[in-house]
């Protein structure tokens, strides 16, 4: 059969599906082809928040930077992050261990204390990351990255066990036990990747462990530990396997998963990363690991994803695009509750990694960039935040219904369609300005609403809605922001509701909206009873 014959074969078969045949009567009639139906009296249970248990940053050295902190704290307020994890808080930046003449540690966390202050102090607790090796206790002089974090295991083990114990003892002084018993202490970061992270061997990962867990555990038994903090969901069950079989203790499994095909390390962008196709990358990954443990000897342990993201580089400008808000909500919805959370990599572009970056927009990690412009990232968190305490029963795939408290109701629903063309990477394709194609109307429902009057709020992120790149583009992306340019950056993509009325509901009488929505739009209609 030839090719043209087969597609006419191909297409004759689609159009004897009932699907097809209802799809084509639904458009002759103006019948949406999606549709949202939310019943306000159908609870399914309280809502999963596991979205905003953890977000990344770039280095504990960054942290003291006042940028920085004045970022976390918008982030913090505007998306409610309970915890946050970074690299790099025992690297030599930090000022944390070095020997004297006589190979005689000498501890200070100074540093240390200025960063975890700021953190508590607006309400965000550290998922605290051992890493990377102090030189004066390392056993090589390897590094990686600009800030040059020493990956090599420590040359005495004992005295990494002690530096570990004294920085412990150290937290439980200053903020309590009671704190500390909330936090999560994670050793290293993908030591699978060698020589990128860790210059050892799997076992001498393991033995680092070991003597981590034991020098947490030795201050107080009801610390969290865990790992390994794997790049690609590696060495889950290994790891099991190791503490069930030498009696460590482990509270935790975390590991990391990004959405491109290929590669896990690429500091530059130069590899040219490609978006996978795979419909549940990322979120495949989540429930693997989910099912790794379930049949493990330790059933039990939280799961933690302590990085995830669309790309693995700081330079992927899918990360600056609308497209990255709903890959977000899609990644997330499709993980449930497999995860215990899902740490986005990363709050901001304040980021060195491949060292400072000589533009605003990069492609950096960041939900915001470096000026603090926020990306459609953001407001996919942001928009998740606004959901209420108490889930409602909903049948559509890419949407979560919820109310809150005070008799309001909410419903955040999206597209998600991939559109990269095949042999075009990431930084050819959403280096571009894309419009995005109608995708036809979503008819929302909602029955059983309270009698009274309603504040409706649609709030939106889509192509040229919250959508700051493609206004920096259309500046003609210079190198270098003005004030000014900040400025309209900023309230042109300012989160604002694009849509307000009053609704009156009478009892028994349900509430209806049609919403036009194209592809890789994110829509959030918010009811405030008045």
């Amino acid at each position: 059969m030839n090719l043209h014959r087969y597609f006419l074969v191909a297409v004759a078969l689609l159009a004897m599906t009932p699907a097809f045949a209802q799809s084509k009567k639904n458009k002759k009639r103006g019948v949406p082809d999606r549709v949202i139906n939310v019943d306000y009296s159908a609870e399914k249970g309280p809502m999963n928040t596991m979205f905003k248990q953890c977000v990344g940053a770039g280095r504990a050295n960054e942290g003291l930077r006042a940028d920085w902190q004045q970022q976390l704290a918008y982030v913090k307020k505007a998306c409610d992050f309970k915890y946050i994890r970074m690299h790099g808080l025992l690297t030599d930046d930090m000022a944390v261990y070095k020997e004297d003449s006589k190979g005689n540690p000498e501890y200070n966390f100074q540093y240390v204390d200025v960063l975890y202050d700021y953190l508590l102090s607006i309400g965000i607790k550290p998922f605290v990351e051992l890493g990377f090796m102090p030189s004066a206790l390392a056993s090589g002089n390897q590094t990686i990255f600009w800030w040059k974090g020493n990956v090599t295991p420590p040359k005495d083990y004992k005295k990494w066990e002690e530096l570990i114990r004294a920085l412990t003892q150290h937290f439980t002084e200053r903020y309590g036990a009671e704190e500390v018993k909330t936090w999560y202490f994670e050793v290293w970061n993908e030591p699978n990747l060698s020589p990128g992270f860790w210059t050892g061997t799997q076992e001498e990962y393991f033995k680092l462990y070991k003597y981590s867990a034991q020098a947490i555990k030795s201050v107080n038994p009801e610390y969290k530990v865990g790992g390994p903090g794997t790049a690609g969901a590696a060495w889950e069950s290994e790891m099991i396997a190791y503490c069930t079989k030498n009696n460590v203790p482990i509270d935790f499994i975390s590991t990391h998963s990004y959405g491109v095909s290929q590669g896990f390390l690429d500091e530059y962008g130069n590899s040219g990363t490609v978006l996978s196709k795979d419909p549940m990358s990322v979120s495949g990954d989540v429930l693997q690991s989910r099912k790794e443990i379930a049949s493990s000897t330790k059933p039990n342990l939280e799961l933690h994803y302590t990085e995830w993201s669309s790309s693995y580089t700081p330079a992927d400008p899918l990360h600056d695009s609308y497209h990255e808000a709903a890959y977000i909500l899609e990644k997330v919805k499709q993980v449930g509750n497999a995860a215990n959370s899902m740490s986005y990599w990363v709050f901001t572009d304040i980021f060195e990694e491949p060292g400072p970056r000589f533009t605003p927009f990069h492609g950096g990690f960041g939900l915001l960039n470096t000026q603090g412009i926020a990306k459609p990232a953001f407001y996919a968190y942001q928009f998740m935040n606004k959901l209420g305490k108490s889930e409602l029963k909903n049948t559509d795939t890419r949407s979560w219904a919820s109310k809150n408290d005070n008799g309001g109701i909410q419903l955040l629903f999206w597209d998600f369609t991939y559109t990269l063309p095949d042999s075009t990477n990431n930084q050819v394709y959403y280096i571009r300005d894309l419009p995005a194609k109608e995708k036809g109307k979503v008819k929302v429902n909602m029955t059983n609403l309270p009698e009274g009057t309603y504040t409706l709020e649609i709030f939106k992120v889509g192509y040229r809605s919250n959508d700051a790149y493609t206004t920096y583009l259309d500046m003609g992306r210079p190198k270098q922001l003005s004030r000014q340019q900040v400025e309209e950056i900023k309230k042109k993509n300012n989160g604002d509701a694009v849509e307000t009325e009053i609704i009156h509901i009478k009892a028994g009488t349900p509430f209806s909206k049609e919403i036009n929505m194209r592809e890789n739009d994110v829509f959030l209609l918010n009811l405030t009873k008045r």
